[in-house]
Formats: C-alpha cells, structure tokens, sequence
C-alpha cells in the first residue's frame, strides 16, 4: 500500500462495475475528494474500461487492482475476491468504506457490516430491476438485496427514484444525485477543436454525410436497448444515427443509417457527441446516466425512457422528452425541427445540470454524510471481522 496522508481521513472506494458511466463517474467523485480524504481505490477493469484509466485520476490516489472481481457470479473467485477486499481494508484501515453497483455491494456487505467502520453502498441502479433476465434471476436479485439491506450499512441512493426502490428495503437510506464535472468537459471539448484529427471525426465516420444525427453512449447491451434505437432508425430514415461504444449485442444494430464506433476515449467520444444533434437514452433500467448528464451540458435535446434515472432528470417537454416506443421517440425527433423550442428545452436542461447535477454538489453531498458518520461513530481503532 503506498504512503498514506496522516493529516486526512481514509476513505476506502470498492467498485467491481469500473466501466461506462460508473467509470467516469468514480473518476470525477475520487478526484474531487481528495480535497478531503486520503483514498484507496479497489476495483475491477472491465472491457469498456479505458486502456489508459490510471492516467484519469489525481496521483494523490491510491490504486489497487482485485484480480478476482468479476460481473458474473463465480463462487471461486467471488471468495477470493472478498479475501482480497479484507486484506486491502486492513493494510489501508480506512475511516469509511464506500461499495458501489452491485457485486461489490454484496461483497463487501458480507466483509465489512460487522466491523466499526462506517459503510456505505450505491447500487447505481439495482440489479433487481434488470430487464432481459428470467423471473427466477430477478426475484434472486431482489432477496439478496432484500437481506443484506438489513446489514448495518447506509444505503446512498444516486437518483430521487432509486432512493425511493431503497427506503422499500431500508430506513438507512440518504440520497446524493450524481453529477459531473463540467471543467473537465469544457477542457475535453477545448483540445478537442485544436486536434486535426478530432474536428472530422464525426465526418470520417459517418462517411462525410450531412444529415442530422442521432446518438447515444455506451456498451450495446439490452440494458441500453439497442432494439428501439435500430427502430427508431428505421422510422427515420432522413437521420444518421450513431452509437458511440460497443456490445455483444452490434448485430442488432444493421439499419443502413446507423453506424458503430466502437469503443473509443473519452476524448472522442465527447467530440462526437458535441458534433451529432440529439441525444437518445432508450434505456431499460438506469440509476442516473452520467451520459444524460453530460448530454444536457452539452446543450444536446435529449430524448429518454420512462425508468428510474432518466425521468428523474428529465421533465417532458420542458428540459427534454421521455418515450416509451420508438414511434414516439421519432415524433419528439420531428417536433424539435423547431429551433425556438429546441433551443428553450436545450438552455433549460443546461441550466438544470449547473444547479442540481455537479460534481461539486455531489461531492459535497457525500462528504457531509461521511463526516456525519465519522463524528457518530468517535472510534479511531477499527475492526474487521476474520
């Protein structure tokens, strides 16, 4: 374990789902902590990981690799991971434990609920809630949940409506919406147009055609239901639509007018987003998207589903549109042929992610509760059961 700061407290951050939006995510809330806390960073690489994401967080920050995390249950390495969890914990002696998404929340529940050191878990939407798995999986999901909500550990929920599924399961609930930082996106967004190889990215990929585009972010996965998206295609057929990432689920997408980028850097990514013209988030189930965020700082016109996250950003027909079909989708697209009214939802959806939806309100959030924590518990030795 690297040399800790002995002047700051220790904050322990377990996140096995270190890809997408709960990558950027960590990055933005780890950094911005560091103001106040000394912080040990165990985690897991995922294929949608960046190749270079140790280089997205401040040195400061201590980064340990758990070799055996990973999504899919494996009881082999599930215990070997929670070994290694226990060890990390106590060679940092962290002050809090903060788990995120769901396999490090069960994981570190089961290592930690029973030792002095506050704990915290963000399911970054619950795995319950899932679509595309058999009823059996989900009511599995739900009871571990269910049962390890009673464990004495707060839950932070990331949206008004995941904060809601929380105070089913639990009273130790406390809710700190996500949020982005908007410096780094303008920085992003600077270099972006003094790099060659960044101002035609948009035409070089969709092969120097002109027509409005439509775009999304993320793994293709039924999670972010491709299917609408290919439908969504097809009932127009006057747009380019681009899907920015990459998935086992690309075959679904085969409309002659959308294209796959493939997994590229944040910087990409950022740039094609701000070259492209609506943005789209079919979701089936979310916690809060950091792409819808950003999308609406980008003063892009967001359409999105009616599931948890989204609908807690977004109000229809004032900062955005929410859609449950792929006709409905394609009728918001047409109604934002208007620029006053697509200019009035853009500006307002701006507005909304530099009041509520920062990473300085949400740091800031975190840290009361944390502090909170620490001062309740006036208990310097921890313990952490064998």
């Amino acid at each position: 374990m690297p040399h800790s700061n002995p002047s700051k407290p220790k904050l322990l951050f377990v996140v096995e789902a270190m890809g997408g939006g709960v990558f950027t995510y960590t990055v933005n809330l780890c950094n911005a902590l560091t103001r106040w806390y000394d912080i040990c960073l165990a985690y897991a690489v995922r294929p949608q990981t960046p190749v270079d994401y140790l280089e997205y967080f401040d040195p400061a920050i201590h980064l340990v690799k758990v070799k055996d995390f990973t999504r899919p249950i494996s009881p082999k390495k599930d215990i070997k991971a929670f070994m290694e969890l226990k060890k990390i914990a106590k060679d940092f002696k962290p002050d809090v434990i903060h788990l995120h998404s769901s396999k490090a929340g069960v994981l570190g529940r089961i290592a930690f609920a029973f030792g002095k050191t506050p704990l915290f878990y963000t399911p970054h939407g619950y795995s319950f809630l899932m679509q595309g798995v058999g009823g059996k999986t989900k009511a599995m999901y739900y009871t571990i949940e269910w049962m390890l909500a009673k464990l004495p550990c707060t839950t932070i929920s990331c949206s008004v409506g995941e904060h809601q599924q929380t105070l089913t399961l639990t009273h130790r609930a406390a809710l700190v919406n996500n949020g982005i930082d908007t410096r780094e996106l303008d920085e992003i967004l600077a270099s972006s147009q003094d790099t060659q190889l960044l101002v035609p990215l948009k035409e070089s990929i969709l092969k120097g055609k002109n027509a409005p585009c439509v775009y999304t972010l993320g793994r293709i996965c039924v999670q972010k239901n491709p299917q609408l998206f290919q439908q969504m295609a097809q009932l127009l057929p006057e747009f380019d639509f681009l899907w920015i990432g990459d998935g086992e689920l690309r075959e679904v997408l085969s409309a002659p007018n959308i294209t796959i980028t493939g997994w590229t850097n944040r910087q990409q990514a950022l740039a094609l987003a701000q070259k492209a013209n609506y943005f789209v988030l079919p979701s089936l189930w979310e916690g809060l998207p950091i792409s819808l965020l950003e999308s609406m700082y980008l003063r892009k016109p967001c359409l999105v589903s009616n599931v948890i996250g989204n609908r807690d950003v977004v109000e229809h027909g004032k900062n955005g549109f929410i859609g449950d079909t792929a006709e409905q989708f394609a009728q918001s697209v047409r109604v934002l042929s208007n620029p006053h009214l697509c200019q009035s939802i853009c500006d307002t959806a701006f507005q909304d992610v530099m009041e509520h939806y920062t990473v300085e309100t949400m740091a800031a959030g975190y840290h009361e509760i944390y502090n909170k924590a620490m001062g309740a518990m006036q208990v310097k030795e921890h313990t952490y059961p064998m």
